[in-house]
C-alpha cells in the first residue's frame, strides 16, 4: 500500500472535522465532496461570496454564526496586547481564514486546510494569531513527506517556512519534524541533522550551529535516535555510514532529514522530487497548538484531499 492511501485510510478511521475556509474555489468544493463521500474527514466549509456549495456539505457563515462573539472575544484576549479593539477583533474573525483558525482554537473543529487562493504568509498569520504555538515550540516550520514507488518514505524539514533558523529554532524544527513523521507515517523516527560535514570532518560556524542544535535536542531526552552533524550520504547509505560515522545509530538509517537552512531544504526536496521521482506531500505545517495546513496555490483538488487527511493525522496525540 502506498503512503497516500495509508494516510487516507488512517484518517478515515479517526474521522476528524476539518475546516476548508475558501469555498469560492472550485477545487475546494470538489475536495470537500470527495472527503464527504469517502468519509475521510468531516469537511466544514466557510461561506464565501459567490460560492456554490452542494446541499450535502456543511457550511458555516461567519456573519450569522452563533459562535462569532465567542471567537471574537477569544481573539481580542489573545491580541489586545497589540492594541486591537473589540470591533477590530470582530471584523478580523469574520475573515474566513481567521474564522477557521478560531474554530480549531475553540475546539469546534480539529484542523483546517487553506492556501489554494491565499499566500503562505496569510495562512500562517491567521494560524499564529488565532491558534498560537504549541507548548515547547518556539517557531512554526514545515516538512515535506517524500515518498517513492518502492515504498520508501522520508521526512524533510524545514523546506518552506524558516529561512535561516538559529540553533534553538533548528532544534525545535528537528523535534517537531520527528513528531510529524511519526504521526503521518506511523513509523519510528531516525533523525539526521544535516551539514556539509560529518562528525568534525570540517570546521565552520555553520557546522557549529547544527551541533549546538543537536545538543539542545538531546537535552530533552527524547525516545528516538538523533545524530549529527552528518552529510546526506552518510545519513542514508550504510556503506558510507560505516566509514564516516561507524558509531552512529542514525547514520545509514535516517528517515527524517533536518536541513540547516531553507536554501538547502527547498533545493533538496525539489531535487529529490524532480530527479529521483519522489512524490512530495506538503508543506505540512508544524509547531502550532492545533493543525492548520497550507497549500500551494497551484494545488489540485486531490492535493487538498491529501492535505486534509494529513491534518487529521496531525490532530493525534
Amino acid at each position: 500500500m502506498d503512503i497516500i492511501q495509508d494516510i487516507r485510510n488512517r484518517a478515515q478511521s479517526s474521522l476528524k472535522t476539518i475546516v476548508l475556509p475558501r469555498s469560492s474555489d472550485p477545487r475546494v468544493i470538489q475536495a470537500a465532496e470527495f472527503l464527504h463521500n469517502e468519509k475521510l474527514v468531516r469537511p466544514v466549509l466557510i461561506k464565501n461570496e459567490g460560492a456554490v456549495i452542494p446541499e450535502e456539505l456543511t457550511i458555516v457563515d461567519p456573519e450569522t454564526d452563533d459562535n462569532l462573539k465567542k471567537y471574537a472575544d477569544a481573539f481580542y484576549e489573545r491580541r489586545k496586547h497589540k492594541g486591537i479593539t473589540r470591533e477590530e477583533a470582530v471584523k478580523t474573525v469574520k475573515d474566513p481564514l481567521y474564522f477557521a483558525a478560531s474554530m480549531i482554537a475553540a475546539g469546534d473543529a480539529d484542523g483546517a486546510v487553506a492556501g489554494s487562493v491565499s499566500t503562505t504568509g496569510e495562512v500562517l498569520r491567521a494560524a499564529i494569531q488565532a491558534v498560537g504555538l504549541k507548548e515547547g515550540s518556539n517557531v512554526v516550520s514545515s516538512t515535506f513527506l517524500m515518498s517513492f514507488d518502492d515504498g520508501r518514505v522520508f521526512t524533510y524539514g524545514d523546506c518552506a517556512v524558516v529561512p535561516y533558523p538559529n540553533s534553538e529554532q533548528l532544534a525545535t524544527i528537528a523535534m517537531d519534524s520527528a513528531q510529524t513523521h511519526k504521526k503521518v507515517t506511523g513509523k519510528d523516527q531516525k533523525v539526521s541533522m544535516l551539514s556539509f560535514s560529518t562528525k568534525g570532518s570540517a570546521v565552520h560556524e555553520r557546522i557549529e550551529l547544527v551541533t549546538k542544535a543537536l545538543e539542545i535536542v538531546k537535552s530533552h531526552n527524547l525516545d528516538f535516535p538523533v545524530d549529527g552533524e552528518l552529510q546526506f550520504d552518510a545519513s542514508i547509505v550504510p556503506e558510507i555510514a560505516k566509514r564516516k560515522a561507524p558509531d552512529s545509530e542514525v547514520a545509514g538509517k535516517a528517515n527524517v532529514f533536518i536541513f540547516p537552512n531553507l536554501d538547502a531544504g527547498n533545493i533538496g526536496y525539489k531535487i529529490t522530487e524532480r530527479l529521483a521521482g519522489a512524490t512530495a506531500t506538503g508543506p505540512i505545517i508544524q509547531g502550532l497548538a492545533k493543525p492548520m495546513m497550507d497549500l500551494s496555490r497551484g494545488c489540485s483538488w486531490e492535493d487538498i484531499v491529501n492535505t486534509a487527511c494529513v491534518s487529521a493525522l496531525m490532530c493525534e496525540v
